[in-house]
């Protein structure tokens, strides 16, 4: 019997593959059953196109079997076999694939996919093998062969006794080592687990045998452990299945055994695409966001499968970020892969999907937004912030495709409501959506700033998490009504009575020029405030940073002292303007108390540090004598 050698480049191939390729080692047993798999398929499709073959379902399996003394793991199959040529040619040379030249030669198109298209997924049986054996007989041969390795050193090839067509693949599992437990693949348990979850969907029965406890026979207390074959796999996943076969609670006990969530979904979008690209999805919109779901450990993803077989568990170019909230599966027999099966190669096929997917998604989600207003509430309530997040981000690349998800508490209506209803409530020659700013929605509402703007009967939508104005300030406009804060140095209220205004004195003027002295940089202006009613002063802005911005950004890490440009707003129909005008004219250094005094009450009003609190306190005592 004769040593032969694989192939040039195979001994380097083969080193990196069980190296390098597959991030975990469990994957083997998914390769050797996808090839199982596969085998079956060719003898369906000789079938098909072969009178003399009855292809009867229930005779096509895959056998699983545990020999711990001998260290052995066996995967057999009843597929269509290998002669002694094709041995050589599939299993002497890595990434010879046997599977793709089958497909090529019989021109197999629509609805006979075969998984194994690159044949390396063989090799990786090396990860947990010491040597591997492959028997096997072809379907119509009369002599069996055996194919023995035990690595990259060559492998042999000899006549051997197989009575059945099919194949049988012994693995003799290594030996424990210290960083490296090989024993698990040994353990029915564990092999049970692994096929669950990578090929729970291949479509013929997976068999083993499991023990289990069972009362013995007459007894009522007493146990003894029986064995019996049993099969592994569920065989037909629920996303080939008709939609019209599947109900609500279907769904849900499907969400419930991939444990996606600890909630019941929201709802589910049920996809499937017969085009330039076949695949079918189970898409869910949780309830609740995992502990996790805003925070760096957070991975986004759907589970993909090949033809039934699980590929990746978070294959995250599947959803754009700002749905990353979305969990579920998506099932491709038209995507390639390359030799590791967990890196895809064709990035616009993925693209594709990605972009049908997000489509279906925001159809979903306006849907609910229509027809069960209360369940949307609660998904936004959820997830509403990474909406939020997705208008800002990437430059407001998405913020068209996310505007009319979006929600705020209005002052008028005293609950959520979308910019599209508030736009369709617009005043007569409105033309700005008036917003602002606060950690709560009580907190706005007693604004010194949104006075004047309730008072002449509009709108205002009120902002509370922080990434709300970045949003605000990516989308620019909706429906060609520009967006205005409260606290904005141009309110644009269109007030004939504005017009009208008396021009300040020249007492005013030097007033204001004197505080503004006395302040110095902490403001850029004091001026007459034009919305203030009851309240005595109020800070405003001018410019692209606004103050609620200025907190947020004063927070980040890398914080860069950005400032807003603050304006400190006076009103002069308040009593305490003539106090500061009495002060102006006779008492100089209780005009510069009273002034840093209102200053700091209108950072307090904004939630802003006060930047000497002793000496604010101070000034109050002094002012209060």
């Amino acid at each position: 019997m004769v040593m032969q050698q694989f192939e040039a480049e195979s001994k380097r191939l083969l080193d990196l593959m069980i190296n390098s390729i597959y991030s975990k080692r469990e994957v083997f047993l998914r390769e050797l059953i996808s090839n199982a798999s596969d085998a079956i398929d060719k003898m369906y499709y000789k079938a098909l196109t072969d009178d003399s073959i009855t292809f009867n379902q229930s005779d096509y399996y895959i056998k699983i079997d545990v020999d711990k003394e001998k260290r052995q793991l066996t995967i057999t199959d009843t597929g269509i076999g290998m002669t002694k040529e094709e041995l050589a040619t599939n299993l002497g040379v890595i990434a010879k694939s046997g599977s793709l030249a089958f497909k090529n030669e019989n021109e197999i198109k629509d609805g006979h996919d075969i998984i194994g298209q690159f044949g390396v997924g063989f090799y990786a049986a090396f990860m947990v093998a010491d040597s591997v054996t492959v028997k096997s007989k072809a379907h119509g041969a009369d002599q069996a062969y055996q194919w023995y390795s035990e690595g990259a050193e060559g492998y042999t090839i000899e006549p051997c006794d197989k009575e059945t067509v099919g194949t049988t693949i012994i693995l003799t599992i290594k030996e424990n080592e210290e960083d490296e437990d090989y024993d698990q693949y040994l353990e029915t348990y564990r092999l049970q687990s692994i096929i669950k979850k990578y090929s729970d969907f291949i479509r013929y029965p997976i068999k083993m045998e499991m023990s289990e406890q069972k009362l013995k026979e007459g007894s009522k207390d007493e146990y003894e452990t029986v064995i019996e074959e049993k099969t592994i796999n569920s065989m037909v996943p629920i996303w080939k299945k008709n939609k019209t076969e599947l109900t609500d609670e279907d769904y849900v006990k499907f969400y419930e055994e991939k444990h996606y969530g600890f909630d019941q979904p929201l709802t589910h979008i049920h996809i499937s695409v017969d085009g330039n690209i076949r695949y079918q999805a189970i898409l869910y919109i949780p309830e609740t966001a995992p502990f996790n779901y805003y925070s760096a450990e957070y991975e986004k993803g759907l589970e993909l499968y090949s033809n039934g077989v699980l590929i990746m568990n978070k294959a995250s170019e599947l959803l754009p970020d700002h749905f990353s909230f979305v969990k579920g599966l998506v099932d491709s027999e038209d995507l390639s892969l390359n030799i590791s099966r967990e890196m895809l190669q064709h990035d616009r096929q993925l693209s594709l999907i990605e972009k049908n997917l997000t489509r279906k998604i925001k159809q979903e989600l306006l849907k609910m937004l229509r027809n069960d207003r209360g369940k949307y509430e609660k998904f936004y309530k959820a997830f509403g912030r990474q909406l939020k997040f997705g208008v800002y981000n990437n430059f407001g690349q998405n913020k068209d495709d996310l505007q009319d998800l979006l929600l705020f508490y209005s002052s008028t209506e005293k609950k959520l409501v979308s910019l599209a209803e508030y736009v369709e409530r617009m005043k007569e020659g409105q033309e700005v959506i008036y917003y602002a700013t606060g950690e709560t929605n009580a907190r706005i509402e007693r604004l010194p700033q949104t006075e004047m703007v309730q008072e002449k009967g509009f709108e205002i939508l009120y902002l509370t998490e922080d990434i709300d104005e970045f949003a605000i300030k990516m989308l620019n406009e909706y429906k060609g009504k520009t967006f205005k804060s409260v606290s904005s140095g141009d309110l644009d209220l269109n007030d004939e009575q504005d017009e009208k205004e008396e021009k300040l004195t020249d007492e005013e003027k030097n007033l204001f020029d004197q505080m503004k002295e006395v302040l110095k940089d902490k403001v850029t202006d004091v001026r007459r405030s034009k919305r203030l009613k009851s309240h005595p002063v109020c800070l405003t802005n001018e410019g692209e940073i606004s103050i609620e911005m200025e907190k947020v950004l004063s927070m980040m890490p890398d914080n860069q002292g950005i400032k807003a440009n603050k304006i400190l707003e006076i009103n002069t129909n308040h009593d305490i303007f003539e106090s500061l005008k009495l002060a102006f004219n006779k008492d100089n250094q209780k005009f510069e108390k009273l002034t840093n005094i209102l200053y700091n009450q209108a950072l307090l009003i904004e939630g802003l540090p006060i930047e000497d609190p002793l000496s604010y306190t101070n000034d109050i005592w002094e002012v209060l004598k």
